[in-house]
């Protein structure tokens, strides 16, 4: 008794993966928030470009629902920004998780990066990304406590990320 690979098209799991993320407009629209289906195709996209520019592999919508649910009830998103946002949310998981070597968790990278934009960045991709990620990312290289600062000092109220 053998097995047999049966190809599935490029296209059919693209399609799979943008139903999957306008499935999260259920969820979403309870903030006022919603995709539609060629933002969900573009998110789709930028989420593949990263994937290949950082040389990883997912499956389905890999992290797009996750970030879609994590971040969708923050106060600093709203229909005028939502989908750049959301496009400028993948490329930072992307980057960091690669920065992170692996050393957090996907869930404990999106808590902290939703914990980090609501509070400290409020709501600056900028300040998350340069900043609050970079420092995070070095900590976790150098076996620090997350939330060492340069200073010496620990910084306080990354105690939700968890």
């Amino acid at each position: 008794m053998g097995f047999e690979l049966i190809p599935i098209s490029p296209g059919i799991l693209k399609q799979r993966a943008v139903s999957e993320v306008l499935q999260c407009n259920r969820y979403s629209s309870q903030y006022g928030l919603s995709l539609t289906q060629v933002q969900a195709l573009e998110l789709v996209q930028t989420r593949d470009d990263m994937l290949k520019a950082f040389g990883r592999i997912e499956f389905g919508t890999g992290i797009l629902d996750s970030i879609i649910k994590e971040f969708c009830d923050s106060p600093y998103l709203s229909m005028q920004n939502y989908e750049q946002t959301l496009h400028d949310l993948v490329e930072i998981f992307y980057y960091y998780k690669n920065d992170t070597i692996g050393l957090m968790s996907d869930d404990e990278l999106l808590k902290y990066m939703k914990n980090s934009y609501d509070n400290t960045c409020r709501g600056s991709l900028e300040m998350l990304s340069g900043s609050e990620l970079h420092q995070l990312a070095r900590n976790l290289r150098f076996g620090l406590s997350i939330d060492y600062s340069e200073n010496g000092k620990l910084e306080s109220g990354y105690e939700d990320y968890e």
